[in-house]
């Protein structure tokens, strides 16, 4: 090939052409000598498509777009550069401007088959590439935590939500069932469904709606003690409820919680809880028998029994000492029945 292009420079003739025979047997070679020719013929079209048709062997696809680009400068309306240019842009993901190659390609030359194939390659990836951005864009649904322990008359079930508002949250009690719908801040929803593993009383079953959080109680309606939250129960005969002495409770999640924390801010929320009227009176008296000493509690009972539950003392030092007379309010008049 050397010889004839020295033969060719000589005697003035035109660069010898290369086939693709040629450039299939050692395309690198192939770009080498077409590059030498190029050099000497910045203008040859040929050249540059057979350069660009090496380079795609070479997987050099970039280089391969930008000669196939020089030649249908240099010769419009050539199918071969177009087929060229777009399995540059093909292998460098521009699929658009392949797909628009492959098809001003196809009309220059309907009977090639190639042209049909790739087009209808870039179809299928601009779909598919469609299809993954439409799937990225769809918002993912939320991620949701729930846990769940249970007391000797209850199973408690928490949802994870922060700042729900109370019209927003929604929940059914079944006997074996419990379904909460929780409208997000987001305005997206939330939706836990169980299929629970034994019964609950439905109609002492509650949910309170806290800040950080939905609490779900549902009554169980004897002391028994859950395996879990879901399922069939594994046998007829029901096991009585047990406390645990680490106080770990089942969960949904793939880990173990120590429910202690939580146990002692549920007990503070109820004795924080506002009562009325004698109910509040009540939960005060409780409260201070709870919390007094051996001396208070002893006064306490002591001055209640005596009076026939009209005294209160908490004074030991004073109703230890006596008998507590019957003392009634003022518009109130005593009888012994």
């Amino acid at each position: 090939m050397e010889e004839e292009e020295a033969a060719g420079a000589a005697s003035g003739a035109a660069p010898p052409r290369f086939s693709d025979a040629d450039v299939d047997r050692d395309p690198g070679a192939a770009a080498q000598e077409l590059t030498t020719a190029l050099e000497k013929n910045p203008d040859d079209a040929e050249c540059y498509c057979q350069r660009a048709y090496a380079h795609i062997l070479l997987q050099k696809y970039a280089d391969a777009v930008a000669d196939a680009k020089k030649s249908l400068e240099l010769k419009p309306n050539n199918a071969v550069a177009l087929l060229r240019k777009g399995l540059g842009e093909y292998h460098i993901k521009n699929y658009a401007s392949a797909l628009e190659s492959f098809r001003e390609g196809q009309r220059l030359d309907n009977v090639d088959d190639t042209f049909t194939i790739w087009i209808k390659r870039c179809e299928e990836t601009l779909n598919a590439s469609q299809t993954d951005l439409n799937t990225q864009q769809q918002p993912l649904p939320p991620k949701i935590k729930y846990d769940w322990y249970q007391t000797e008359s209850q199973v408690i079930v928490t949802i994870m939500i922060k700042n729900a508002q109370k019209d927003d949250v929604s929940v059914q009690f079944l006997e074996r069932k419990m379904n909460a719908s929780v409208r997000l801040p987001s305005g997206e929803d939330f939706n836990l469904k169980l299929d629970l593993l034994h019964s609950i009383v439905p109609e002492q079953s509650t949910f309170k709606v806290l800040s950080t959080k939905v609490e779900i109680k549902m009554k169980k309606p004897e002391a028994v003690r859950w395996e879990k939250l879901e399922g069939q129960e594994d046998s007829p005969k029901l096991k009585q409820f047990t406390p645990d002495t680490q106080h770990l409770y089942p969960s949904s999640s793939h880990y173990t919680r120590n429910w202690d924390k939580l146990v002692v801010e549920i007990k503070e929320e109820e004795k924080n809880e506002k009562l009325e009227g004698d109910a509040a009176l009540n939960k005060l008296f409780q409260q201070i028998y709870s919390d007094g000493t051996d001396e208070v509690k002893r006064a306490m009972n002591k001055s209640f029994m005596e009076s026939g539950g009209t005294v209160l003392s908490t004074n030991w030092s004073d109703v230890g000492k006596r008998k507590v007379e019957v003392n009634p309010p003022d518009d109130v008049e005593w009888k012994k029945f």
